[in-house]
This record gives C-alpha cells, structure tokens and sequence, in this order.
C-alpha cells in the first residue's frame, strides 16, 4: 500500500479539492474544534508548508498543516499545527513521512527551530517526535479545550537556537554541553 501512497504539497488552486476532506480528517482525529478560519489562517498563509498524503484514488489518508514566522522577533520558528493519519492507515509511516515533508521545507527555509504541542495522552505522537529528534520543552496544563494537558515539542535544526534556548553561552569548554539532537 504504501508504494501507491502519493505526497503532495497543497496549494489553494486545489482548496475546492481538498479543505473539507482536510477538515474531517482532521476533526476525527484531534480533539480541538477548529473552525474554518483557523485551516484558511494556515492553508492560506503557509500553504506551501502543509502536505497532503493520498492513496491512488487520490483519497485523503493523512494531512500535516504547519507555519513558519519569526518566534518573538527572534529565531525562525516553524511551528507544526496539526497532524493526523487516518485510523485504519496509522502505523505505515505516513505520519512520519509527512511529517519530515514539513520539517524538510521548513529547514530550506532557515528555520532555527520547530515547535508543536500534543496531547500528554497522545504516546503514539510524542513517540514519533521522539524520534524524529524532538526535545520536550515543557508542560502545559490544561491547554487544549477538553482539559487535557500537553506537551511543548521543540527540535532545535540550528545549534546556536539550542545553546541559546537551553541557556548555553559560548563557554570555552564544550565537553560539557549536551548533544544536539540528530538532524531530521
């Protein structure tokens, strides 16, 4: 199955296409009811930056939506929104593969970092950003509307952004400074 799957960037020509299937996929699998204004916030701002995982018949299987801006006026910081694979095609690397898709461009792009939020309840998602080099950065209670807490994932693609954000001057010893994480 996964040699037919097809990887596609969105573009807003295919909007007709492809909004509400994102829409439903999306608000099957998340928890959060987000409104037709936050997708066209992302697709129509960042388009280029979310991908679209689709099986022969060009049904939508799994969908990554993400941003990148400046963070506070500082670091380029990518920020990967919403992610979700179909129930029945979870566990065949779509999610990963999209994912990467949205990290890669991000990183043409001169990211310095990338952030998102999931579920502390999610393990399947902190277990994928785990390995794709995600660093947990801290806890948030109660973020997300049905009460649920989350996590902050951050992965730090430039290693100025990592010894800045993790508090790490230009000490003249590096055998003490932690490992950047693997490069996606």
């Amino acid at each position: 199955m996964e040699d037919k799957l097809k990887y596609v960037q969105y573009h807003s020509s295919k909007e007709s296409t492809y909004l509400a299937a994102i829409r439903q996929l999306i608000s099957n699998d998340l928890s959060e009811p987000y409104s037709i204004y936050v997708y066209r916030y992302f697709l129509y701002q960042w388009g280029d930056l979310c991908f679209l995982a689709l099986d022969a018949q060009d049904n939508m299987l799994g969908v990554v939506i993400s941003k990148l801006e400046p963070h506070r006026g500082g670091p380029m910081r990518g920020y990967i929104a919403m992610l979700a694979v179909k129930k029945e095609h979870r566990g065949r690397g779509i999610a990963t593969k999209l994912v990467r898709k949205a990290i890669d461009i991000m990183i043409e792009r001169d990211a310095d970092e990338i952030a998102l939020e999931t579920e502390v309840t999610n393990t399947a998602a902190m277990k994928l950003y785990e390995r794709l080099g995600f660093l947990r950065s801290k806890r948030l209670h109660r973020y997300y509307l049905n009460g649920n807490s989350a996590f902050r994932f951050v992965l730090f693609v430039k290693e100025s952004t990592f010894t800045s954000r993790m508090g790490y001057g230009d000490e003249e010893d590096d055998e003490n400074q932690p490992e950047l994480p693997p490069s996606a």
